[in-house]
């Protein structure tokens, strides 16, 4: 009976949250962290057949080139794409960042804090570096970010900030400790600014998706079983049902962007599972330790402490047409 009725709630919130707002996007300046791949780049594409000026940045220049052209051919004029090369956890560099772009472009009306990192793997096979690497994307990379973007957006009396945390920054995830301890910083942070920024006609929209299939997970770093890590990982990420297209996601968090909306999970899936936490955090959390029980145990070998990528950690069954959605995906959105 709870269950139905949670499943209820969550079909009405996901139809209630397909509504678009008002907020033009036209000749606006968008900035989209982590914006050369994956769904930053979707964003930048949407943003652009809108009209917007757009601006994205990574740390990878060719990834960076590939993704211009890509804006470029969905029809975005050269002076209104921007691309730079920035390490967003260095605050020097963010602020130097947003001064080009506000150069450039124009100052910032949106900001899309998106860069992130994924970790996965058992708890034993972490350590301080995953857990430090996690915070400097998560939460000291949107805080740059945002503190460079203010003194505009206070001057002009507006402007809108999204900041894309996650489910994990909802419910902690087994196997994905660091990911989603910095998540739950991010959201605290992002729900912090919205409170105090209202006043000034900022509107801070904090988005937390479940699964999607941006493509990716061969961008994952996993340790433990490398192989076994990333099979269900990245087999997960291709179910339907279980995942969100990329498309269908960027068009709520835009729209989410457009209403002004303090919050928004994305995937019915997401939902539940974030509205049945908020009930019963305990039996959530006994529950998902179950769930823990069926991952790969812990890696014993002292290789298993270190850092693989998932292009290294393929197997058979990440090669299978298990993970067919994914990897047209990755193809579409720069991530091979």
């Amino acid at each position: 009976m709870l269950a139905a009725g949670l499943g209820a709630a969550t079909l009405a919130l996901s139809l209630w949250g397909n509504r678009r707002g008002s907020y033009d996007l036209s000749r606006r300046v968008v900035l989209i962290t982590g914006g050369s791949r994956g769904l930053g780049l979707v964003l930048a594409r949407q943003a652009v057949a809108e009209g917007a000026r757009v601006a994205i940045c990574a740390r990878d220049e060719a990834e960076l080139a590939r993704a211009r052209q890509d804006l470029l051919m969905a029809g975005a004029a050269e002076a209104d794409v921007l691309t730079l090369s920035r390490d967003v956890t260095n605050e020097a560099e963010v602020r130097s960042m947003v001064a080009e772009v506000e150069t450039r472009l124009g100052v910032v009306d949106v900001l899309i804090n998106n860069a992130g990192i994924i970790i996965g793997g058992p708890l034993d096979n972490m350590d301080s570096r995953d857990y430090e690497d996690a915070m400097a994307i998560h939460f000291w990379a949107p805080l740059y970010a945002m503190q460079a973007v203010l003194p505009s957006m206070r001057r002009r009396g507006e402007g809108r900030i999204v900041n894309i945390s996650s489910l994990g920054g909802k419910v902690a995830l087994p196997h994905m400790a660091p990911y989603s301890a910095s998540k739950f910083a991010l959201v605290g942070l992002s729900e912090g600014f919205r409170a105090e920024l209202r006043q000034y006609g900022i509107n801070v929209t904090t988005v937390c998706p479940g699964l999607m299939r941006t493509g990716s997970p061969d961008h994952a770093l996993v340790k433990g079983q490398h192989k076994k890590e990333f099979a269900w990982f990245s087999i997960a990420d291709s179910l339907p049902g279980l995942t969100m297209n990329a498309e269908q996601a960027g068009r709520q968090i835009w729209n989410a962007c457009r209403r002004g909306d303090g919050e928004v999970i994305l995937s019915l899936p997401a939902k539940f599972l974030a509205a049945f936490h908020g009930l019963l955090p305990g039996t959530t959390t006994d529950i998902l330790s179950w769930m823990n029980r069926a991952l790969p145990a812990t890696g014993e070998s002292a290789a298993a402490n270190a850092r693989r990528t998932g292009f290294e950690s393929e197997s058979e069954l990440t090669r299978s047409p298990l993970t067919t959605l994914t990897r047209k995906a990755a193809a579409k959105n720069n991530e091979l």
